[in-house]
């Protein structure tokens, strides 16, 4: 990642401008308790640095970073930008953002800002500028923090200066017949004679036109990418030396195309939050931290934000139990982060956020969140040799945002088709399984790995086909989910049949899409059981694995069922040197592990040793040097794991046991 020694980064978001100057000592005293080596300060202290336009009042941070300095205590330098101040919104009310009605968003909490606002994006890069101007050089300062979690609240807005933006986007994309064309304008009476008539999808009697729709979230994603660019070059030429980052949220936050992003950070940073009321909310941290390791390219990254214990924002704010902020963190850790660091350092008293857990809770020192959070600090201290290792995988899952954005807009044939639901489940299938996948784009490089999904990659491009055409010739395995490859780049159908782009490589030809009704299933020839999902037509190449049974289905509420009985349901096509499977419906959990199973063991996958259920088993490991397996159970019951090392944790030769709640960093043998 970027070293400053070889630490794991521990720390959080400190906010001392909401305490009076006498807190200040005594939460450096305390973080060098905890072991606190990194905090990130100002990203809401907009208003703090510059009270009014162009006066900035640097003194109070100054001397906050000084004290930081002085202790041995990085800082991860905000650039304050996140949140206009109430004198930018009384002087500019035009940048405030509009909603899809045309409902204006006023200030009063937070990122009230227009992203292509040209009265924001100039105050918050003189803003920039400043800061790095100011402190350049201070021993303090390890990297630079733009903005913050972009497009958390305001991820499109609508109003006239948008709209001129988005109409200068789609001139650098298209002529005018190239977007009439990429949009198919005719249907509707569309189509446009001059950009000037192109406007935001603003509310409309009916449905949007979907490749207008798709074009515009790209063009928003690409206007608050601006913004971050627009403030990295300012710290670029004053501070060239210094790293920057952004905290983006993968994995939880579907508004953004984060491969885009990527690779203008020098730290892929992210934030992630449980939900309390999910009861597998560790294979959605997993899940998270999968993603980004991919925006990572594999390298590490940093955990920016989690919790100690309750969030504020959720129907039911339940605390973490326990030890499970622990194994929250570890776990981020093992899945890459080289640390962890929470949202915040001290309890808020006031402000939106005050029932927001801290590392220094409401109750102080005397707590069961501190003593945890120093016990945290004493174990990342003991994992610095982990430190730029990274977490080794052979299976790759292949989405992306645009696809998803796509597939969850509507108008398809079942409002129950999320794309994100089923990601999610095929990861949670591999997690149970004790296999580590990384994420991948369309266009990235498949050839590092053994196995290769498409849970459901509803738009699928030429360039992105021919990839994975070549992938399978190759010696690769290939397993696309249901409703993948639909559609091209532009949401245009792939005409011939369905799966469309994969049609050649799957050796299928499907005809029809036959959704079930809400809640029904259907049974497979093999006893899967399918959902949500149905497909008719015919293998033309591939071997038919499982097929649909009528069983006993009422032909009055389900009069498709004799129709498909017999149907492909499961098929494996043989190409080249690999192999390309398909799955025309969405198998139930348990049906889907099954069937990962026998793939993955095709495929020359093999899971963690002694993975069990409950316990997390990932990998990492130096390039030609030692390998670090974390085992982290998630159980009720100890459990058995055969491995052989050191345990990092403990200092003491691994048992054979990890503890129910507990953990385990053995260096292996």
């Amino acid at each position: 990642m970027f070293v400053y020694g070889d630490i794991m980064y521990f720390g959080g978001d400190y906010n001392p401008e909401q305490w009076s100057e006498d807190v200040w000592a005594d939460d450096v005293a305390r973080m060098r308790e905890a072991g606190v080596n990194l905090v990130t300060v100002g990203v809401f202290s907009w208003a703090s640095l510059e009270p009014e336009e162009g006066s900035y009042r640097f003194g109070w941070l100054d001397r906050v970073l000084g004290l930081l300095a002085d202790n041995g205590i990085g800082v991860d330098l905000a650039t304050a930008t996140a949140s206009p101040p109430p004198w930018f919104s009384a002087s500019h009310p035009e940048s405030l953002p509009v909603d899809a009605d045309g409902a204006r968003l006023w200030p009063g909490s937070r990122q009230a800002y227009c992203p292509s606002s040209p009265h924001y994006r100039a105050a918050a890069v003189r803003l920039a500028r400043a800061m790095a101007e100011h402190y350049a050089g201070h021993p303090a300062l390890r990297m630079w923090h733009i903005g913050n979690e972009y497009g958390c609240h305001v991820s499109r807005c609508y109003c006239d200066t948008s709209a001129a933006a988005f109409r200068d986007w789609l001139r650098k994309r298209y002529d005018l017949p190239g977007l009439n064309e990429a949009w198919g304008t005719r249907f509707w009476s569309q189509e446009y004679t001059s950009f000037e008539e192109v406007l935001p999808p603003r509310r409309t009697p009916s449905f949007l036109n979907p490749a207008h729709d798709l074009d515009f979230r790209r063009f928003s994603s690409a206007e608050l990418l601006a913004c971050h660019l627009a403030e990295l070059e300012v710290l670029r030429e004053v501070t060239p030396d210094v790293p920057v980052t952004t905290n983006f949220m993968a994995g939880v936050h579907w508004e953004i195309d984060y491969w885009q992003w990527a690779p203008h950070v020098d730290v892929v940073a992210t934030d992630h939050y449980l939900r309390a009321d999910d009861p597998d909310s560790h294979i959605d941290l997993a899940f998270a931290a999968d993603v980004t390791r991919g925006l990572a390219g594999g390298a590490p990254w940093l955990l920016m934000e989690h919790s100690t214990s309750a969030v504020n924002w959720q129907p039911r704010n339940i605390p973490k139990t326990p030890g499970q902020m622990r194994r929250n963190s570890l776990a981020h850790v093992a899945r890459g982060s080289d640390g962890a660091l929470f949202f915040q350092w001290r309890a808020s008293l006031a402000g939106a956020e005050r029932h927001h857990s801290g590392m220094i809770p409401h109750a102080g020192t005397d707590s069961r969140i501190w003593r945890e959070v120093c016990e945290l600090g004493a174990d990342l201290g003991r994992l610095t040799e982990v430190e730029g290792s990274r977490v080794t995988a052979d299976v790759a899952i292949v989405f992306d945002w645009p696809g998803v954005w796509a597939q969850e807009r509507p108008g398809h044939p079942s409002v129950d088709m999320t794309a994100r639901d089923e990601i999610a489940a095929w990861h949670r299938a591999l997690w149970r399984l004790g296999i580590t996948a990384d994420f991948v784009p369309p266009h990235g490089d498949l050839t590092p790995y053994r196995l290769v999904l498409l849970p459901a990659q509803y738009l699928l491009g030429e360039t992105a086909r021919s990839a994975l055409l070549s992938y399978v010739e190759a010696g690769g395995t290939l397993v696309a989910g249901a409703y993948s490859g639909v559609a091209d780049d532009n949401d245009r159908i792939w005409p011939g049949g369905y799966p469309g782009a994969l049609r050649e490589v799957l050796g299928v030809r499907m005809e029809e899409f036959v959704p079930l009704a809400e809640g029904g299933t259907v049974t497979l020839s093999d006893g899967s059981t399918g959902r949500i999902w149905r497909e008719h037509g015919r293998a033309v190449t591939a071997e038919v694995i499982a097929s649909y049974t009528a069983g006993d289905a009422d032909p009055v509420a389900d009069p498709w069922a004799r129709v498909l009985d017999g149907v492909p349901a499961i098929t494996r096509n043989a190409r080249g040197g690999g192999a390309a499977w398909y799955l025309s419906t969405r198998l139930d959990d348990p049906s889907l592990i099954r069937l990962l199973t026998r793939i993955t063991g095709e495929a020359g996958v093999r899971p963690a040793p002694g993975a069990v259920t409950g316990l997390e088993l990932v990998r990492r490991a130096h390039p030609g040097g030692p390998s670090y397996l974390f085992a982290i159970n998630h159980g009720a019951d100890a459990a058995p794991l055969e491995a052989a090392g050191l345990d990092l944790l403990t200092g003491e030769p691994f048992p054979g046991t990890v503890p129910a709640g507990g953990v385990a960093v053995i260096k292996e043998s």
